[in-house]
């Protein structure tokens, strides 16, 4: 079979070598993987701009959810009250883990197709004392909006009170600078995103005293990030538990790619598989979702065409049969179609995709001309 290049909001195409990482086994518990273990963990730290003096990076196994609702679990009191501004898709399964955990997410209401308001939020924890802590997406892959989670966490810290950020989509490519946001008690991501490693692995990048002030809150022992913090603290610390190891023998490998290309190198060149992709369905007759204003880097939502013989699955068949694979599901309320803009790519092959994209609408019998626009929202004007 030919490699397919995965167009999705990750798992993310990666890099030969990163690949190569998962072809042994290793024993966690041995010393040299130990070493390996705390030097991802490092380098974690490292890509978030964070203090080791005042920041760890913490590892879990699992998705993105599952470090969302440790930090959720073990940050937030049970019953505790926290701000999360509805942004879409992942800020409602923020809201649902909070839920779960006994922990009372307050929504926000953000349009579909606005960024988060800083003055809302002023506003939300001026009027409500008992909110402790705001919960923040960062890139909302249901839109493809990214929010400005620096400034947010700004405001919070001018309020007095304390952040967790859902970074999973954005970490390693959106601007983040620990150091200058003290509000900021966890960062949440994964190694397969713009970090450009493997599924399998979650972070929290965590403030030391917060950990120390949250023992006993998590009502998790798997999910309970202060028992882990406390096992870093031991001599040649290790994982807690099983980790997935091949998972970050590979990203040890993906973080030496990604030092190398730097993050503000990775964010153009996601920036330009974004344009490239964002200029060409519009070619192709179809409408993003986003006007160019918000439309960010890590993916792209495409109204779907206004067309009898539109089917999402199909196009995703003729797409794979092309050598191209994209979400054969959709966050928005209107129909769409995502594809996502991150990985070991660049944008010569999303310009082979939107190739193949023409050619998979033609398969559908759905031409230039019939693909059709959304009423109320025409093409976009490409400056």
């Amino acid at each position: 079979r030919h490699p397919m290049l995965l167009l999705i909001p990750g798992p993310v195409t990666t890099d030969a070598r990163v690949k190569a990482a998962m072809a042994q086994d290793y024993a966690p518990w041995d010393n040299e993987f130990r070493a390996l273990y705390r030097e991802v963990c490092d380098g974690v730290l490292r890509v978030a701009q964070a203090d080791a003096r005042e920041h760890v990076a913490l590892a879990l196994p699992g998705c993105g959810h599952f470090a969302v609702e440790a930090a959720i679990r073990t940050l937030v009191p049970a019953g505790g009250r926290l701000l999360v501004p509805s942004t879409g898709a992942y800020a409602g399964r923020l809201q649902k883990l909070a839920a779960e955990a006994g922990r009372v997410a307050v929504p926000l209401y953000v349009g579909v197709r606005d960024r988060v308001d800083p003055q809302a939020v002023a506003q939300a924890l001026e009027q409500d004392p008992s909110l402790t802590h705001v919960a923040l997406v960062y890139s909302e892959t249901g839109s493809g909006i990214c929010h400005d989670v620096p400034e947010l966490a700004r405001i919070a810290h001018a309020l007095g009170r304390r952040v967790i950020v859902d970074a999973v989509s954005a970490f390693g490519a959106l601007p983040l600078d620990m150091r200058a946001l003290p509000a900021v008690d966890a960062v949440v991501l994964t190694a397969n995103k713009c970090l450009e490693g493997l599924p399998g692995a979650a972070f929290v990048v965590g403030r030391r005293d917060s950990l120390d002030a949250a023992r006993g809150n998590a009502g998790s022992w798997s999910l309970d990030l202060a028992d882990i913090y406390q096992h870093t603290l031991a001599p040649n610390a290790g994982p807690r538990f099983t980790p997935p190891a091949p998972t970050l023998a590979a990203l040890a490998v993906a973080l030496e790619l990604y030092h190398q290309e730097g993050r503000e190198a990775r964010l153009a060149r996601y920036t330009a598989n974004m344009r490239t992709l964002y200029d060409g369905v519009a070619d192709l007759g179809l409408s993003p979702y986003l006007p160019p204003a918000l439309q960010g880097p890590i993916v792209v939502n495409v109204h779907a065409p206004d067309a009898p013989t539109w089917n999402l699955q199909l196009f995703v068949d003729a797409l794979k049969q092309r050598g191209f694979v994209i979400s054969n599901f959709t966050n928005t309320e209107l129909p769409t179609f995502r594809v996502g803009c991150i990985g070991a790519f660049g944008p010569d092959q999303m310009r082979l995709a939107v190739d193949a994209m023409g050619g998979a609408l033609q398969d559908l019998g759905i031409t230039r001309e019939s693909a059709g626009h959304i009423h109320g929202f025409p093409p976009p004007i490409i400056a």
